[in-house]
């Protein structure tokens, strides 16, 4: 996948009272126009460069060209797009709706997605389908998996 905007790793940070997060420098730099926030897969938010929410777009529309179901869920994806600004404080509102579908209250974990990046209330990170789900919440996160231990 060839892309010219890449987002890496994981910071902790709390919504104000206002409902907006800081978004950290790293991942700011490659907002100079606004960025389109939306809902994503797995209960969390997608914050998309324009090059990126373009390419988000295209897919979505060739998924529905044929398929009403998916076309409906196209309408429903692009009603519940938010055009982000970060203002100079290097923030961004998210808003009520918004806020809601990824059951952010307090605490969100702004995570680098390699083509975007995404915000999650810390409950559903934790909660994530990792395949083995049970002994991965006992695991720190440099521990390796059975998978990348056996031959």
């Amino acid at each position: 996948m060839a892309t010219s905007t890449r987002f890496f790793g994981r910071y902790e940070h709390a919504l104000d009272l206002k409902g907006r997060v800081i978004l950290p420098a790293k991942l700011r730099t490659h907002f100079a126009q606004p960025g389109f926030l939306t809902p994503h897969l797995e209960g969390c938010l997608a914050l998309w460069t324009n090059e990126e929410f373009d390419k988000e777009i295209n897919l979505r529309l060739v998924e529905a060209e044929n398929d009403p179901v998916a076309r409906n869920r196209v309408r429903d994806w692009s009603a519940a797009v938010f055009e982000a600004e970060i203002d100079r404080q290097g923030r961004i509102a998210i808003p009520p709706s918004l806020r809601g579908y990824a059951g952010l209250e307090q605490e969100v974990l702004v995570i680098g997605m390699i083509n975007r990046v995404e915000l999650w209330s810390p409950a559903s990170w934790a909660n994530r389908d990792l395949g083995d789900a049970e002994t991965q919440s006992e695991r720190p996160p440099s521990e390796p998996t059975e998978e990348q231990v056996s031959p």
